[in-house]
């Protein structure tokens, strides 16, 4: 039987960009992402926030990092991963999101807008979205944290 792996997420990261790169050179870009839900409480509607961990790859990643920070806005489009290992005799497990296409949505924060000339990165808020996209043969055994 066939099967899908799609995750479509919009939030706000919350936390900086951490960038590294694997012994074969490849980016790998980590961040954690709020993705609110409105749901009525007392009469009130309130933001329950969900927390994901966001991996990106290749120049997807180097893109994150040089324009993403935290409380960027961002649309991310790519696959579940689970992780499960044993720490001090602990069974762990991690459910994450492996990021595949990125686009940035709305101003950066502090009002300063991103260049479009000098890195070729295009922003805008318009119907058109640009992305940019890594291969979905990322390497898993490479990852260095």
């Amino acid at each position: 039987m066939a099967s899908l792996n799609l995750v479509v997420l919009m939030g706000n990261l919350t936390r900086d960009v951490e960038l590294k790169y694997s012994q074969n050179q490849l980016a790998i870009a980590k961040f954690g992402l709020a993705v609110n839900e409105r749901v009525k409480k007392n009469n009130e509607w309130v933001d329950e926030p969900t927390f994901v961990d966001i991996t990106l790859f290749g120049r997807t990643a180097e893109i994150a990092n040089q324009y993403l920070s935290k409380g960027s806005s961002v649309l991310i489009e790519g696959r579940l991963k689970y992780d499960s290992w044993e720490s001090d005799g602990q069974k762990r497990s991690k459910l994450h999101v492996i990021g595949e296409k990125m686009q940035m949505v709305g101003p950066r924060p502090g009002g300063v807008t991103r260049p479009t000339e000098q890195t070729g990165v295009q922003h805008s808020n318009q119907s058109e979205p640009v992305t940019h996209s890594v291969p979905s043969s990322a390497p898993s055994d490479e990852v260095p944290f």
